[in-house]
């Protein structure tokens, strides 16, 4: 049984408990369909990401296998000398996007460069043709780790939202409305056991009135009959 507000029993509060929960009821059907939609939008994410995850890793698994093989038959200082001065830089610019009125980040990728200078830094005379396959496959698997790190804040993000809103749903589902409910139950069984005894209470004074006005009638048709002999 839901325990009841602390609220006087009075109809002007019984009308406010009625428009409580005629309120309550209807913003929990919102946020029943706001968590639905969002549990929904968050797996499509998560099945995204998780592709995302497996063709990054497979890229980034290739990128270090080819770095493994350039280091076994290129000198270290050769290597670091090689790859010390990009070529190539990168700007990002970071926005949001808006789901179920939660802000995610949306990451904008440029890639700024001369195209009359070659993306390699180095002479392809002195290194192994394992370190080209290396820088290829870095520079295509670095717009799809954006995009996985993009991914992953949405769902982390959706996901505390998601229980948030949960947690109201079931605030809302299984306290406040049954409160509310309760009470207005209380209330109205007081406010009718309230009329009944102001019924009651009214119908012994008309009974006594009208018991006071017969024995006064009989008393004055008493006298005139005394009167009359």
């Amino acid at each position: 049984m839901a325990q009841m507000l602390s609220v006087s029993p009075t109809r002007m509060e019984l009308s406010r408990l009625k428009a409580r929960v005629k309120v309550a009821r209807r913003g929990h059907k919102l946020l029943k369909d706001k968590r639905d939609e969002m549990v929904r939008q968050f797996l499509e994410l998560v099945r995204e990401n998780k592709e995302l995850r497996e063709t990054v890793e497979e890229k980034i698994t290739a990128a270090l296998r080819s770095f493994v093989l350039t280091r076994a038959v290129t000198p270290e200082e050769m290597l670091e000398e090689a790859i010390m001065v990009p070529t190539r830089s990168v700007e990002l610019e970071v926005g949001k996007k808006n789901i179920m009125s939660v802000y995610c980040p949306v990451i904008s990728y440029r890639e700024v460069f001369d195209e009359e200078v070659s993306p390699y830094p180095y002479s392809f005379a002195s290194t192994s043709e394992q370190l080209d396959g290396a820088i290829q496959n870095l520079s295509v698997v670095l717009p799809a780790m954006l995009e996985l790190a993009e991914k992953e804040k949405s769902c982390q993000l959706l996901a505390d939202e998601i229980e948030k809103t949960r947690r109201r749903v079931n605030a809302l589902e299984y306290v406040m409305i049954p409160q509310m409910v309760e009470t207005i139950r209380y209330i109205t069984m007081k406010l009718d056991e309230d009329e009944r005894g102001s019924r009651i209470r009214l119908m012994k004074v008309k009974d006594m009135i009208a018991e006071r006005e017969r024995l006064e009638q009989w008393a004055a048709n008493h006298k005139d009959q005394q009167g009359t002999q």
